[in-house]
């Protein structure tokens, strides 16, 4: 998959994983549903340039699922695992949220027209390329990358969660 950045070259995107998309990874850990659990987590990236860059808690009455997305999720992945927490990790996409009016409402409209689901969306704590972002977990990933692209929407990736000035090491 190829995609134009404005400047007349085309952006090609292929993955270490041999992916020709450029997904965000996620993480999803179980953790107790009593306090402190969660700074214990985000205490495990304190001194090591990992920052979280986005984060979803859900929970339920005996623990909570905590999504988040890092800036490194290759070195993230060592961090957790050494911690010897169980993790799930899944492909999402990011994307920057367009100017104007209901900008989130143009996201769905585009996956809508392409039928496909969203199964989750929150936003980035962080902004990639100085704007407002989401990360969105979809049926197809290959497809609504696709769509969106086609649509002229934005795609972040994981280069540009590493990249943002606006965060402090």
């Amino acid at each position: 998959m190829e995609s134009d950045d404005g400047s007349g070259a085309a952006t090609k995107f292929d993955t270490m994983r041999g992916r020709n998309y450029p997904a965000l990874r996620q993480f999803t850990i179980f953790l107790e549903n009593r306090v402190g659990q969660l700074l214990e987590v985000v205490r495990r990236f304190e001194g090591t340039g990992i920052r979280i860059c986005a984060l979803s808690i859900n929970d339920a009455a005996e623990c909570a699922f905590v999504r988040f997305l890092v800036n490194d999720a290759d070195r993230g992945r060592e961090i957790l695992e050494r911690s010897g927490l169980a993790l799930i990790e899944t492909d999402l996409i990011g994307v920057q949220l367009p100017e104007g009016p209901q900008p989130l409402l143009r996201v769905c409209t585009a996956l809508l027209q392409a039928e496909l689901n969203i199964i989750q969306t929150y936003p980035l704590i962080v902004r990639p390329l100085g704007k407002p972002a989401v990360a969105i977990m979809v049926e197809n990933i290959e497809m609504a990358m696709e769509t969106l692209i086609e649509k002229g929407f934005t795609i972040i990736t994981e280069g540009d969660l590493d990249d943002n000035p606006t965060i402090d090491q």
